[in-house]
Order: C-alpha cells, then sequence, then structure tokens
C-alpha cells in the first residue's frame, strides 16, 4: 500500500466530550464565558489535553448542531452575556430573565423568548455609540470585511428569514430566490439595519470563542471542532450554492442523506439534508469545502469529520421515500478529496467518523487517508472475538470513546439496552463487577492501544439515560441536557486526581514519565 495522506495521531492524549450548550451557569444554556473557562481549568487539572465539542452553528428547528442555518457561522445563543455586560453593552438588571430558567437542563422556549432581545439591545447600544472599536475585539468593520466571504450571504439570509417570518428559503418569492438575485435587489436596501445586526452577533461570537481558544491553549488544551459532512436543506450555504447540491428547480432536494438500517434504527435513518453534486464541487477544486475547512482550522486545533462514510460512499434517498430503506450506496469523491486537503493544509488534524455500518471498502478508504477512526466500547462486546472495538483489537491509530453523545450514558447503556449475555461478556473480559461501569469503561479506553481516548462528562458523573445527549432518529427531547456548577465541582474535588493518574500510568498526559502521587494506590471514584 502507498504511503498515507496523512499521518498526525502520533502520541498518546486524553479528552473531555461536553457540548457548550451543556455548561452550567445562569444564563439558561452554557455560553462561552467563565463557566467555559472553569471547564478548562478542571481539564488541565485533570491532564485531559483535549476539549471535544459538537458543531458551533446557529441551530434551527429540534435545536441539533447537525442541523444548522450555516457551515460557517455560529451560534448566538452561546454568547456570554455576562461579558456584554462588562463591555456596557446591557445592564446586570437586564439579565434577570434568564436567571430564572433551569440550571440543569436548555429550555430553548425560554431561550427563544428572552435572550435574542437581549441581544437586540447590545447591538442598538453598540450601533448608537457610533464607535467602530469594541474593547480588545478590535474593529468591527474590519472584522467583518475580512470574513465577508461567508459573513455577507449568511446575515442577509439571516435578515430575510426574519423579514419573511422564518419560512424555508424555498418559498421566498423570485427577488430573494437566491442569494445573488437578493443581493442585487430593493430587499439588500430594505433589510440592511437587520443585516447588520446579525454580523454584529457574529463579530461578538468569533472574538469569544477566540479568547476561550487562547485560553484553552494557555493551559496546553487542544480543541476537537466537529464538521458535519451535511448542511441543512434550509441553510444559507444552500440559498448561496445551490448549484453544488442536489436540488430541483424550486431549490428543494431531489435526494436526501442518511444511512441504512443499523444499530441506531431498524428503518435506517432519514435526515433529510440535501447531497452534494460532487461532479460540480470537483470541477471548482473543492473551493466551498476547502474555504469552510480553512475556517474550521482556525477555529480548531482537530477537526472531527462527521460521516466520514459519505466521502467514500453515500446513502441516497428519494426525497419522497417514507423511510431510509429506499436508498442506494453511491460514489463519494474518494481519495482526491482528501488529497486537495492535504496539499492546501498539509499540517491538517482530522479525526474521521466512520461508525456505522463498516465494510473492506470503508476499511481501505481510511486507512488510505491515514486519519485515525473511531472506536466506541459500547459497540464491542457483542460475543464476537473479532468485533472491530474490542480492545484487543483497537489500534494506534484510533480515538476510543466510552460513548459519545449519540449513545446512551454508559450507566444508562447497562442498565437498560445492554443484553445479559453482552454484561457478561463485558464482566468476563476486564474482569469486573459490573458494579462501576461508567469507570470500568472509561480506565478500559485509557488502557488501550489507541493514541487518544475521549470521554464525555456524564460519564464521569456516573449519570444514567436522563443525561443523555441525542437519541439519532428522533427529533424531539435532545441537546437539553446541562452540567450543574455542584456537579463539576464534584469532579474536580473527588476525579481530577485520578484522571490525573490514570494519565500516568497509561502514558497520557504531559506528566508522562513522572508518578503524579510518588505510586501511592487509589481506587476508581
Amino acid at each position: 500500500m502507498t504511503n498515507p495522506i496523512f499521518n498526525w495521531l502520533d502520541r498518546r492524549s486524553a479528552g473531555l466530550l461536553l457540548h457548550p450548550t451543556a455548561l452550567p451557569g445562569r444564563q439558561g444554556i452554557g455560553t462561552l464565558g467563565a463557566d467555559a473557562r472553569r471547564l478548562l481549568d478542571f481539564l488541565h487539572r485533570a491532564d485531559l489535553q483535549y476539549w471535544q465539542i459538537c458543531p458551533l452553528g446557529p441551530t434551527g428547528f429540534g435545536h441539533s448542531p447537525y442541523q444548522c442555518f450555516s457551515a460557517f457561522a455560529g451560534n448566538p445563543w452561546l454568547i456570554d452575556l455576562e461579558a456584554l455586560v462588562s463591555l456596557d453593552l446591557l445592564e446586570e438588571e437586564q439579565l434577570a430573565p434568564l436567571r430564572e430558567l433551569p440550571l440543569d437542563t436548555v429550555d430553548f422556549d425560554g431561550i427563544a423568548r428572552i435572550k435574542p432581545g437581549l441581544l437586540k439591545l447590545a447591538w442598538k447600544r453598540f450601533r448608537d455609540g457610533g464607535e467602530d472599536e469594541l474593547g480588545e475585539f478590535g474593529s468591527f468593520s474590519g472584522w467583518r470585511e475580512k470574513n465577508d466571504s461567508w459573513l455577507a450571504p449568511y446575515a442577509l439570509y439571516m435578515a430575510l428569514k426574519q423579514h419573511f417570518k422564518d419560512t424555508p428559503w424555498q418559498e421566498w418569492p423570485s427577488g430573494a430566490a437566491t442569494y445573488l438575485k437578493a443581493a442585487a435587489g430593493p430587499l439588500r436596501e430594505e433589510t440592511q439595519g437587520a443585516v447588520d445586526e446579525q454580523a454584529f452577533y457574529q463579530f461578538i461570537f468569533f472574538n469569544q470563542w477566540g479568547g476561550l481558544r487562547r485560553y484553552a491553549a494557555e493551559r496546553g488544551i487542544g480543541i476537537i471542532g466537529d464538521a458535519p459532512i451535511y448542511v441543512a436543506g434550509d441553510s444559507a450555504d444552500t440559498w448561496s450554492n445551490p448549484w453544488l447540491f442536489e436540488l430541483d428547480r424550486d431549490g428543494r432536494p431531489s435526494h436526501v442523506a442518511g444511512v441504512p438500517p443499523d444499530y441506531f434504527s431498524e428503518t435506517g435513518q432519514m435526515w433529510g439534508n440535501p447531497l452534494y453534486d460532487w461532479k460540480a464541487l470537483t470541477e471548482s477544486g473543492y473551493d466551498w469545502w476547502l474555504r469552510r475547512l480553512a475556517l474550521n482550522f482556525e477555529l480548531f486545533d482537530v477537526v472531527r469529520l462527521d460521516h466520514f462514510r459519505g466521502f467514500e460512499a453515500h446513502w441516497r434517498i428519494p426525497a419522497e421515500a417514507e423511510d431510509a430503506r429506499a436508498g442506494e450506496w453511491v460514489p463519494g469523491p474518494g481519495l482526491p478529496f482528501f488529497e486537495a486537503v492535504a496539499q492546501r493544509f498539509p499540517e491538517a488534524k482530522i479525526i474521521a467518523e466512520d461508525l456505522g455500518e463498516i465494510t473492506p471498502e470503508l476499511i481501505e478508504f481510511l486507512e488510505a487517508t491515514g486519519l485515525p477512526g473511531m472506536a466506541v466500547l459500547q459497540f464491542a462486546f457483542t460475543l464476537e472475538p473479532d468485533n472491530l472495538y474490542l480492545p484487543c483489537n483497537l489500534r494506534r491509530n484510533t480515538v476510543a470513546y466510552p460513548g459519545t453523545h449519540d449513545n446512551d450514558t454508559c450507566f444508562g447503556w447497562w442498565r437498560d439496552a445492554a443484553s445479559d449475555e453482552v454484561r457478561d461478556q463485558l464482566r468476563r473480559y476486564l474482569r469486573v463487577s459490573g458494579d462501576d461501569i461508567p469507570w470500568d469503561l472509561v480506565r478500559t479506553a485509557y488502557a488501550s492501544p489507541c493514541n487518544m481516548v475521549v470521554v464525555a462528562l456524564q460519564d464521569l458523573l456516573s449519570l444514567g439515560s436522563e443525561a443523555r445527549f441525542n437519541t439519532p432518529g428522533t427529533v424531539s427531547g435532545n441537546w437539553a441536557w446541562r452540567c450543574r456548577q455542584e456537579q463539576l465541582d464534584q469532579l474536580e474535588e473527588q476525579s481530577a486526581r485520578y484522571l490525573r493518574e490514570i494519565a500516568w500510568l497509561y502514558n497520557r498526559g504531559p506528566l508522562a514519565g513522572t508518578d503524579p502521587d510518588g505510586g501511592e494506590q487509589r481506587s476508581s471514584p
């Protein structure tokens, strides 16, 4: 076999999985503020070198970070409003309604009712102040000009979406049917104020994120971002680049993305996202994708490509089908795409989310790219000794997870989903009683050959299914769980030291080679 395209995962490390919306705090939703910094402080004390998150884009129906209005923009709901008080754009008492929202869940309806109005107040104060500079964030106009290629269509799209009462762009009048038409027509001037407002929110978001990333870097922590392979049908991406997708004359998908029946669903999953016109993308030199990845590499240290399988072959489902079983496999762009990525970004660090149906073709494709794939330990104990996810079968160029954001928590899985046969195999394989399954799987992941391991915060807290973040194939009840501050305090007090110890034991921390406690023996938290 020829040399792989990438070869970056060459040292052992550990990280934590938690989406920012799930951070604690008194703003109704996790933000990019002080609570995120406290989490990074915990990671530093626990010798966790990575923080993995879900996509940061502005979410639509269902609030899924995998169905965003843009593949480039940030979610204004993650903006830390307390920092805007410090910048004299808001008053502390104006945040009072947010303080009434739940602490352990995201009340999305409450956030939608309160936060946009507060953001608008901040924008109006900035606009009416007549200044271009905003503290350490610098020049608004300068930042806006630098990001114009994606910001201009996104801001106009969001302004028009507000103008047309949140209807999908496919239902807008002909004068707004595409970005090119809208930008050259009267609606552009009519919505200018709203366009400026949307651009301001992105200015705040990206500057707050930049500050948070610098804070992480100072503590030796890298950020693992997440880039979904597909974009939403109703998005600035499809509206401004319809020729790059399989859309009909009305802008609606002729075929949609999904996966065939698998572990998560007997009928497969019909996601509804439009598919790419890979012929058009190839002819453009993958320009849109390379610009998207360029922004991701500015924001994150490592980028996880969601549904990596789609680059080798994607499940193409007729838009009118009842479920995903009507689909068929169609070739993706293949290795030429990743060769173009490597030529543009030779130092790129990418994780391939290769879960689902594992075929010989997918294995060969992954090996040719050289990218690390993923292994989920909850999938390992199926009574088959050749199971790819069994610890004895894992490989170094892999990222191991006890469970991901799409899985139940380890405790919930053990209690409610694992069969008696699976429980018996796990107990015998790991030589454990089964009384502390989350930490058994965490330690197993740390001990595995995989060069990177990422554990979910819920599993460090040994929480049950009530803390599950997402159930694939469902459209409600997801993405709302939040960590309470006292839970994070509990981790800092009871678990940071143990995580530091197993990082040393299994050569996954900056203290490798130096026993942090002189060989003291301790049990799990």
